[in-house]
């Protein structure tokens, strides 16, 4: 039965459904994040009964007829992600029609790459050149790619991201051009304003706890202000208090039992009163047993539990599955 599918295993089954030829004409139309969550849902589809292939196709026309477009989020690069999905074979011609027919540019190819390999990249370019870069890829591959320099340059990336505001199309498209030489792909210099104090927090956002943490006290050391100015843009584990209830009922549902109690053993009560009225009573007890019985744990435990839990919630925040709040959040009117 199709109610055990999520959007992402709709989306799967409905592309295998299509084709390579269609399903190549869609995917053209989404990012890599998106491609490689919807291939990795491919990969794992088995035995897909002819109800559940029905339904999907039913609830898709029903849904197109009130929509234009179609979208989930993702993480990650394309073309193992095909190869594992499809085969070799026929992996071989979708990827040559998703990267030959849209129109990626030089900075556009990074976001295809594994965080390890877009740092080897820009490795030894200039700190600038560099943190373009950084500010250009999503939040979360950024955060991923700082991870592989040191301490000294993440605070040097990071305080010149927070600078950036708008680069001049001529510096951008020379950069393009650069990276071209390696990838393949036509140079777009529309996209021109990137970087700056949110993007700084959102990339934080993402950093594992023992970088995160002595990075953003190196920046308070340069620049009490900035370090300030970020952190109130960051969305951390105590705004989870601001979402509301379906938010946190959907975002539990995602959650595994052993992250939510090692992530409450270091929560304040506001956030363990929000998780527990959105329970049942029955799950709220057990969930209030299994926090007492568990003994003392390392306080990384506890931080690596919670920015998995973020992580869920920025992911199904970027689907428009929940809308978060707190500090990083968008204000509503």
């Amino acid at each position: 039965m199709t109610t055990k599918l999520n959007k992402v295993d709709k989306a799967a089954i409905l592309l295998l459904s299509l084709g390579e030829t269609d399903a190549a004409q869609v995917l053209q139309h989404m990012g890599p994040k998106e491609v490689q969550r919807v291939g990795s849902a491919m990969a794992q589809m088995r035995n897909v009964h002819r109800e559940q292939v029905e339904e999907v196709m039913s609830e898709f026309v029903e849904v197109v007829s009130d929509q234009t477009g179609l979208g989930v989020g993702a993480d990650g690069y394309i073309r193992n992600m095909l190869t594992q999905a499809l085969g070799e074979d026929k992996a071989g011609n979708l990827i040559d029609r998703i990267l030959l027919g849209g129109n990626t540019s030089g900075l556009d190819s990074l976001k295809w790459m594994e965080p390890r390999a877009v740092a080897d990249v820009i490795r030894y370019e200039h700190p600038q050149i560099q943190a373009i870069v950084v500010a250009y890829l999503d939040a979360d591959q950024a955060g991923e790619v700082l991870g592989h320099f040191d301490h000294k340059v993440r605070l040097d990336i990071m305080l010149r991201v927070s600078a950036l505001n708008t680069i001049q199309p001529a510096a951008l498209k020379e950069l393009n051009t650069i990276l071209e030489k390696q990838f393949s792909g036509n140079s777009n210099t529309s996209r021109t304003t990137m970087g700056g104090v949110k993007r700084a927090a959102d990339i934080m956002n993402f950093l594992d706890s023992s970088i995160e943490g002595p990075l953003l006290d190196a920046i308070r050391d340069l620049d009490q202000d900035l370090s300030g100015k970020i952190e109130d843009l960051m969305f951390v584990f105590d705004n989870l208090a601001d979402v509301d209830d379906r938010g946190i009922q959907a975002l539990m549902r995602e959650v595994s039992s052993d992250v939510l109690v090692l992530a409450l053993k270091g929560a304040d009560e506001a956030i363990k009163e929000k998780i527990f009225k959105n329970m049942s009573k029955r799950a709220s007890e057990l969930l209030r047993d299994d926090l007492e019985a568990k003994g003392p744990v390392r306080i990384s435990e506890v931080e690596s539990a919670q920015k998995e839990i973020l992580t869920i919630a920025r992911r199904m925040a970027d689907a428009g599955e929940i809308v978060l709040g707190g500090k990083g959040g968008e204000e509503m009117v």
